[in-house]
């Protein structure tokens, strides 16, 4: 009887235990939802308002950028069913937002983009690239004048992917702290959700230079 009631017990603990870590993971995957769902009425927003301005100066131009939200919408429905993308898809994606972006704001953005071609076939969470370009274009272009360029290099370290994002800004008008603003938090608090660390992302202001950096653990 003992034994048996040992045995119930243990089972009953492990049954609870898995119901746990089922309730931790739905809750995880929630949160992750919700941060990515965040990060998208802002842009669509401004790329709205930005074909609005341009319809009756430049109706081509205007017609263009319709084209391309379209396609960049797509593929943010398409990568929401999916976790993880190779660096290369993710990149791919990241030229259609740089391109409306370069609509949005003409010659005054330009970007620089550096992989090396090792990282193409590493994994990287779907759709994390986009806010931390966008809080660097952001902060760049914003407290700065003339043209903006937007460095994006990429290498293998200690078996992470790490990619680095640097951006102009003014130190007379623009805080370092303004650098983190929601895209870059909703960034780390991501990567801690996935991989239970702190250390993955990481700024830096140094002289006229707001620098990104992000690490991708890679299990194989």
């Amino acid at each position: 009887t003992m034994i048996s009631i040992l045995w119930y017990n243990q089972q009953e603990q492990k049954e609870n235990e898995n119901r746990k870590v089922d309730a931790e993971k739905m809750s995880k995957e929630a949160e992750l939802f919700k941060l990515r769902q965040q990060l998208q009425p802002h842009f669509l927003f401004n790329s709205l308002n930005s074909i609005n301005a341009l319809i009756g100066s430049r109706p081509e131009e205007a017609r263009k950028m319709v084209q391309q939200l379209s396609d960049f919408l797509r593929g943010t429905l398409k990568k929401e069913e999916t976790q993880w993308v190779t660096l290369q898809e993710e990149l791919q994606y990241l030229q259609l937002y740089l391109d409306i972006e370069k609509v949005r704001f003409g010659n005054r953005l330009a970007t620089h983009i550096a992989c090396d071609e090792a990282t193409h076939q590493l994994k990287l969470p779907a759709l994390l690239l986009q806010p931390i370009v966008e809080n660097a274009i952001k902060f760049g272009l914003y407290d700065t004048t003339g043209e903006t360029l937007i460095h994006i290099s990429t290498m293998i370290q200690d078996k992470h992917l790490v990619i680095k994002v640097i951006n102009p800004f003014d130190p007379e008008t623009s805080s370092p702290k303004q650098g983190t603003g929601f895209g870059l938090k909703s960034v780390q608090r991501r990567l801690y959700l996935l991989f239970a660390r702190t250390d993955l992302l990481s700024t830096e202001a140094k002289e006229n230079n707001f620098t990104t950096i992000v690490k991708i653990p890679q299990t194989s």
